[in-house]
């Protein structure tokens, strides 16, 4: 990307917010050799307080210093740029490797489990954090079961899909990661019980199939949430 940005005189600008950690953990690829510009929020996989953090080469870090401040940002919080240090000080130690690559494994797990039970995980699987369900094989929108297993206490994100035939309201996939799962030191055998938890929520709400006129959603989607809290 590096090579094709150079080619039409434009600059590469990575975006790895989510990746952050894994990058710092060595389990995924650094873009900084290739790119003229690198950003990142700080609480995603590199673990941290709400924030971001932006590098640059040499020409161009000042301009985007000044846009940032007085350009855009209001002011500098201090606990925050603390709470960053502590993140990066954490990212240095030999146990953010493990922990890092442990997210993967983990991921690698919950979607390989997933896949026995039948679920369709976008690219075959993930070399990160992240699983993409595409549910459109189960018959059902992404946001009935990301209400259904938030009520279980599993928290994921309604999500579109590549190619999506259903409106980003209520798109086919369910979007899930383990970075948190990580953290609280499970593993792949905890993975194995969560996907069947996962498959056990939705399969209890398979008869909750979303109205083909957009017109009845919204009151569909009303009495899924009081059936679901009484579930």
């Amino acid at each position: 990307m590096g090579k094709i940005a150079k080619s039409v005189g434009a600059y590469y600008l990575a975006d790895v917010s989510h990746e952050a950690g894994l990058i710092a953990g060595g389990v995924n690829a650094s873009p900084f050799e290739s790119a003229d510009v690198v950003m990142m929020t700080t609480h995603k996989t590199l673990r941290g307080p709400r924030g971001a953090m932006i590098f640059a080469k040499k020409e161009l870090i000042e301009a985007i210093d000044k846009s940032v401040f007085p350009g855009l940002q209001g002011g500098p919080h201090n606990h925050t740029i603390a709470g960053i240090g502590v993140a990066l000080g954490e990212a240095m130690a030999p146990s953010f490797k493990t922990y890092a690559k442990q997210i993967v494994k983990n991921a690698q797990t919950l979607a390989e489990e997933l896949k026995k039970r039948g679920y369709d995980i976008v690219s075959g699987g993930t070399d990160k954090h992240l699983i993409l369900i595409d549910l459109r094989n189960k018959g059902l929108s992404g946001k009935v079961p990301a209400l259904a297993l938030e009520y279980a206490n599993i928290i994921c994100n309604f999500n579109t899909v590549p190619f999506d035939s259903a409106p980003p309201l209520y798109p086919s996939g369910l979007r899930m990661g383990t970075p948190a799962l990580t953290t609280r030191g499970m593993k792949e055998k905890d993975m194995i019980k969560i996907a069947g938890w996962i498959d056990e929520v939705i399969q209890s709400i398979s008869s909750y199939q979303l109205p083909d006129n957009p017109k009845l959603r919204r009151e569909f989607m009303k009495e899924v949430k009081v059936g679901l809290s009484e579930n």
